[in-house]
Parts: C-alpha cells; structure tokens; sequence
C-alpha cells in the first residue's frame, strides 16, 4: 500500500501535543495554513476550534473520545515504533515549508527527538515555534534580517563548518561537533543588519528569539534546500 503522503502546497503548520500558547499557532497558521496534526496535536486542534487535514501517529496519546470526533478519514494510524510521531508525520507531507507548534517546552526528550527529526529531515524547511525561541537547520546558504545585538545560537548535531557574516564571533575555520566546539550565545555584530550563514552540511541548528519569526522564515523560504535523501 502506497504510504500518504499531505500535500500542503502553501505551508504545512505541524502541530503536537507538547507546550502550546493559543496565539502560536494562530500565527503559525497565518504563514502556513494547512494543519497537519501529530497524535495528541490533534485535541490542541479541536480545543482550539479547528479540523487538521490530518492526524498522524501512532494514537498511543490520543484518547478514543477525541479520535471520534475527527472527521472522517483524516486519522492515519502508523503503528510502528521505531519513530516518534514527528518523525512520522515529516515523512509524510510535502510542502515548501513547514511550522511546528507544540513541539517545543514540557520535557527535554521530547524537545531532542523533536531537533533530532529536523536534521535527519533537513530537505524539507521546518521551523519549530516555543514560547521563547524558534529553532531550524541552517540551509546552505541563507540570510537573516536581524538587528544589532540579536542572540543567535548555533549548535551542531553533526560535525561542521561553515563561513559568517554579520555575526560578532565568525564561525569561519571553527570545527562544530555535538560533544566540542559550538556558537552558543553569538550575537548581531554592531552596525550590522543581517546575518549570512553557509555550511557544508545539514546538521547546525540555528537558534533565535521568538521575535525573529518572520524574518527567519522568509530566510529558509528563499534558502536552496538541501537534497532529499536517497530512497
């Protein structure tokens, strides 16, 4: 059987069950509005008033009253376990870009697993929304509109490099890896607007405040992406 897959031509807005504030994923869903629910996301989305295009998991989390009152045939039961419900759904949407809500707070686990599926799914622009900062994989190239003395925090999941501009501490000659050399609490060099980041593989997590949203999305929406992975 030919698994699903969503298409979200506009923008698919992810959203689970995780810590969530009403007014993120309104916003969320102002930039990208096609709802796709992980598991329990799913009763996020009822409480707040909305039907997802579709609910996607493993339903461990999703009560039977809720399942009930999902529309019909948007629930898609994937039972393996092998992967978290994030992982399930980014396999299965294809869009330009996403937004996730709800992925973010609440317990550190769930918060790794959740940047874990965002490198290994790094062809598809996905940008997670908290209450405090938003978090995304550096592009191979981008640049971000910032202003002077923004934070920006880089932190490798895999080993790279890469080249700055715009920023106070360039990365350029730094040799980044998980367990070594990150950019934890770089910032927006003075007189500066923006900053210009290249890397030579996915794998840096770029992390900003809350109020960089969309300068950030326009970045990764006009980035080149990195290649989906070999089937």
């Amino acid at each position: 059987m030919a698994q699903l897959t969503v298409h979200a031509p506009r923008g698919a807005t992810l959203l689970g069950g995780g810590e969530l504030a009403p007014q993120d994923l309104a916003e969320a869903l102002t930039h990208a509005p096609d709802l796709v629910a992980a598991d329990s996301g799913a009763a996020a989305a009822l409480a707040a008033g909305l039907m997802p295009r579709a609910v996607i998991g493993d339903m461990d989390s999703l009560t039977l009253a809720d399942q009930a009152r999902l529309a019909p045939g948007i629930l898609h039961h994937v039972p393996e376990q092998d992967s978290t419900d994030f992982d399930k759904v980014m396999a299965r949407i294809d869009a330009p870009f996403a937004l996730g809500v709800g992925f973010l707070g609440a317990r550190v686990d769930h918060q790794l697993a959740g940047m874990n599926t965002l490198v290994r799914n790094a062809h598809l622009p996905c940008l997670l929304v908290g209450a405090f900062d938003i978090i995304f994989v550096a592009p191979r190239e981008a640049t971000i509109a910032l202003s002077e003395g923004t934070r920006v925090s880089l932190f490798p999941l895999a080993p790279i490099s890469g080249r700055s501009e715009g920023l106070h501490w360039p990365i350029e000659g730094l040799a980044m890896t998980p367990a070594g050399q990150h950019g934890t609490s770089n910032r927006v060099a003075a007189g500066q607007s923006a900053i210009r980041l290249s890397v030579d593989a996915p794998g840096l997590l770029v992390i900003l405040p809350r109020a960089a949203l969309a300068a950030a999305l326009r970045a990764l929406r006009d980035a080149p992406p990195w290649p989906s992975p070999a089937p």
